[in-house]
């Protein structure tokens, strides 16, 4: 029974750590959809003024494929009766080319600019939430943007930059990143007046480039002034939030563990008072208190090795059943993915090992030492 309690507390810890794997690894996987592989903007202030120059020598480093200027600002859109507040995102015609928000379509098409006309690009929660129809081409998409001057006009329209532009598409990735309407860039600096002066520059790699190097060698070009950050940089947030998470779970399991371990405890003070005949007939024999304490000890070993072996490789079958047939799913039909995600680590599997087993170890101490002390 003993070795069951830590056995199941082991199985437990492995499988939920491995489900924040998952769950880390399903949120990069889709920031690689929608997030550039580097953006580069400004340390302080909204938008910084663009440098030929440094964006030449951008250009031309061998690990980037692509770079694309962009201009990121809330906007108020206005669609029939309904209107809401959504990022508005400028982007350049090289987006058009090679965004991976392709893959993403689910309705009409990836259009921004076609032959001189512009076009707005917009996201599930836009699209929901304005009740869109893309059959109806005679209703646009306006979006307004305030004017940048000091005095104020009386008449409310003069306080407004607007723009009126049919809708091309809709993509629907995850619901924190579907509130976007991507413009062509030259739209985007006629509302916000911001001229040559951009929110970010958004560089994408190519494959078998190396992400640290490349990081490393926009830094030396663009210097102390730009903050240059990866996919992982750009989220660091929710990131940290889920390793938090991870953390805290991982120190109440251990509790738990701890809890079951209380059984070993018990199970060898019985033990101890059940074999005083024994243990006599051992001193009698010859044996001194290392001994004893050894022979007790050794048994809580015993415990607590089986305990987190079957522990770990119990946790191992529910991982890799769930991994590959997805048996658990998430119970929710607007869920982005249908089964709970899984990711095992070796790491993990250790530490958790590690852990089990100096905590089982520290309990079984103390009867092994009372065996000792009685006589």
């Amino acid at each position: 029974m003993s070795m069951l309690g830590v056995g199941i507390g082991t199985m437990a810890m492995v499988v939920v750590l491995s489900v924040f794997n998952g769950l880390e690894e399903l949120n990069r996987s889709i920031f690689k959809s929608f997030d550039p592989d580097i953006k580069i903007s400004a340390v302080v202030g909204k938008a910084f003024e663009i440098e030929p120059a440094k964006l030449a020598s951008l250009k031309r480093l061998k690990a980037v494929a692509v770079v694309t200027e962009v201009i990121q600002d809330n906007a108020l859109v206005m669609y029939e009766d309904s209107k809401m507040v959504v990022n508005m995102k400028g982007v350049d015609s090289t987006f058009q080319q090679n965004s991976r928000l392709k893959s993403s379509l689910v309705e009409g098409s990836f259009v921004i600019q076609d032959e001189g006309i512009d076009y707005a690009f917009i996201g599930g929660n836009v699209y929901g939430a304005l009740n869109i129809s893309l059959g109806n081409i005679i209703e646009p998409l306006e979006i307004w943007y305030p004017k940048n001057q000091k005095k104020l006009s009386l008449i409310p329209e003069n306080n407004i930059n607007k723009k009126v532009l049919n809708i091309s598409g809709v993509y629907s990735l995850e619901q924190f990143h579907d509130d976007y309407v991507y413009v062509p860039l030259s739209v985007a600096q006629e509302l916000t007046e911001y001229g040559n002066k951009r929110t970010a520059l958004e560089v994408q790699l190519k494959p078998d480039a190396d992400l640290d190097s490349a990081q490393e060698q926009i830094k030396d070009i663009f210097g102390d002034k730009y903050l240059i950050q990866n996919q992982d940089e750009q989220n660091a947030n929710l990131f940290r939030a889920i390793r938090i998470e991870k953390l805290f779970i991982f120190i109440a399991m251990l509790f738990i563990i701890g809890v079951a371990s209380f059984n070993i405890f018990f199970s060898l003070t019985m033990l101890v008072i059940d074999k005083k005949e024994e243990i006599k007939t051992l001193y009698a024999m010859g044996a001194d208190n290392g001994l004893v304490k050894k022979i007790f000890f050794s048994e809580g070993a015993i415990i607590s090795f089986l305990g987190a072996a079957t522990g770990l490789f119990l946790g191992w079958i529910i991982c890799f059943v769930q991994q590959e047939y997805g048996w658990v799913g998430m119970g929710m039909e607007s869920a982005i993915v249908e089964a709970y995600p899984i990711k095992m680590n070796s790491m993990d599997f250790l530490i958790t090992a590690v852990s089990v087993i100096i905590i089982t170890f520290l309990i079984s101490y103390f009867p092994a030492k009372r065996a000792t002390s009685e006589f």
